[in-house]
C-alpha cells in the first residue's frame, strides 16, 4: 500500500516579529561603525586602564552628559563627611636647601599662604624649592595647606612658578587634541630635559570643554567668548584672561588654551560658581572630587592648584588664597590631575605635588594621551619652534 506525504505549511510570521528582526538586524549594523571605533582606541597608544579609555571614548562620541551625570551621582553618594581627626602633619614638598630657602634682597618671592587652621602644623603654607641646590632664586616654589576649616583633613597642594626665570611649553599628546597635523611624541622631549622643571595637566579635551586652541600661532578650534584662556604672546608673556577677542586671535597671540568660565577674574571670585549649568556637560561644580586649577598672580606668575575633594568654588578659594587674581579650573578626576617636579636636571627624581595623586610621576617622562604643560629653565630653547 503506498503511502503518502502531507506537507503542512509554516504559519506566516506575524508581522511586528519581522518588524522587530529588520529593526535588530538594523540595529546592529549601526553598532558596527561603534565597535570598530571602540577597538581602534582599545588597541591604540595609551597608558591608562581600559576602563578609563573607555570613558574617554564614550565622551569623544557624544556619551559626555550620560557619564558626568553617572559622575555626578557616584560623587554625591560617596562624598566626604565635615569633620573628622585632626591631621598631624602635612606631606613633604620640595627640598630643605638653605639658600633656596633664605630670601634674597631685590628678589621676589610670594609671602607665606596664611593657614585657615589654627594652630598651624609645621610648614603649613611655607613656600620650598622644587629643585635641590637651585640659589637664592628657585624658578618652582612648592607648599601645603589645610584648605577648609570644615574638612580639616583636606590639604591642598600649591605651585608657584617664576615667570621671569622660566619658559612654559604646550605639549600635544598622542590623542588630544585631535586636530593637529604636528603633535610630537606626547612627551618631554629628552633634548629638553636638562632644563626640566615641572610638567602638569592640560585642561578639558575640547570634545568636552567645547572651547578653543591655538598652538604656534594657529587656529585649532574656534575661540569662545567668555571662557577662561591662558595665553601665551608672541613676546613670551603669559596671562589667564576672560576671552572676549573673537573666534580668531589676533596675529600676537601663540598660544591659547581655553576651559570653561574664569573662576577668578580681578582678585574676585565668579559670583556664579555655584551654578552649575553654567560650567557645561561635566561634572557638576558642586561635587567634591580631584580638581585643579591655574591662574596668575599681579606681578605675571603662574600659581597651580590641585586638591581631592573640591568644588569649583573651593578650589578658587584656594588659588585665590594662593595670592592668584586671575584663574581656570583645569581637569578634574584622579586619572588626569597631575603636578610633577624634577629634583635633579635631567628629569631625575620626579615627584607629585601631593603624594595621593594617583597617576606616575614618570607620566610626562612617556607617551600620554592628553596634553600638557612644561615647565623649563629659561635660557634654551623649550619652545618647540620660533613665534
Amino acid at each position: 500500500m503506498a503511502s503518502s506525504t502531507v506537507t503542512v505549511a509554516a504559519p506566516p510570521v506575524p508581522a511586528w516579529r519581522r518588524a522587530r528582526r529588520v529593526a535588530l538586524l538594523a540595529a546592529a549594523i549601526c553598532l558596527i561603525p561603534a565597535a570598530v571605533s571602540w577597538v581602534g582606541a582599545m588597541t591604540g597608544p595609551r597608558n591608562v586602564g581600559i576602563d578609563v579609555a573607555t570613558v574617554e571614548w564614550m565622551r569623544s562620541h557624544g556619551g559626555n552628559p550620560i557619564v558626568s551625570e553617572i559622575e555626578n551621582v557616584y560623587y554625591t553618594l560617596t562624598a566626604p563627611a565635615k569633620g573628622g581627626p585632626p591631621l598631624r602633619k602635612l606631606p613633604q614638598v620640595g627640598v630643605a636647601d638653605a639658600e633656596s630657602e633664605a630670601e634674597p634682597p631685590h628678589v621676589y618671592r610670594p609671602p607665606p599662604i596664611e593657614p585657615l587652621i589654627h594652630p598651624a602644623l609645621k610648614g603649613e603654607g611655607r613656600w620650598h624649592a622644587a629643585e635641590a641646590h637651585a640659589g637664592p632664586r628657585p624658578p618652582v616654589l612648592l607648599t601645603t595647606f589645610r584648605s577648609d576649616p570644615e574638612y580639616p583633613q583636606f590639604v591642598a597642594g600649591v605651585a608657584w612658578i617664576d615667570h621671569a626665570v622660566t619658559r612654559l611649553d604646550y605639549v600635544p599628546g598622542l590623542v588630544e587634541p585631535p586636530e593637529i597635523a604636528h603633535r610630537g611624541s606626547g612627551e618631554v622631549p629628552p633634548k629638553l630635559r636638562g632644563r626640566l622643571l615641572a610638567t602638569f595637566n592640560g585642561g578639558f579635551p575640547l570634545e568636552t570643554s567645547f572651547a578653543g586652541l591655538v598652538y604656534r600661532g594657529e587656529t585649532i578650534a574656534s575661540m569662545v567668548d567668555g571662557v577662561a584662556t591662558l595665553v601665551e604672546y608672541r613676546d613670551g608673556r603669559l596671562d589667564v584672561v576672560d576671552w572676549h577677542h573673537g573666534e580668531e586671535p589676533s596675529r600676537h597671540v601663540w598660544f591659547a588654551k581655553q576651559n570653561l568660565p574664569p573662576i577668578i577674574e580681578n582678585g574676585k571670585l565668579n559670583p556664579d560658581l555655584s551654578d552649575g549649568p553654567e560650567w557645561g556637560a561635566t561634572v557638576n561644580n558642586a561635587v567634591r572630587v580631584w580638581r585643579s586649577g591655574l591662574g596668575i598672580d599681579a606681578r605675571g606668575n603662574l600659581i597651580y592648584a590641585a586638591a581631592n575633594y573640591q568644588t569649583v568654588g573651593s578650589l578658587a578659594e584656594i588659588l585665590k588664597r594662593a595670592g592668584a587674581v586671575r584663574a581656570m579650573e583645569l581637569d578634574i578626576n584622579e586619572d588626569w590631575t597631575s603636578f610633577i617636579t624634577y629634583r635633579h636636571p635631567g628629569a631625575v627624581e620626579p615627584s607629585n605635588l601631593l603624594p595621593e595623586m594617583f597617576r606616575s610621576p614618570e607620566r610626562y617622562l612617556t607617551p600620554d594621551e592628553r596634553d600638557f604643560f612644561a615647565v623649563y629653565r629659561s635660557g634654551g630653547s623649550g619652545k618647540g619652534g620660533g613665534r
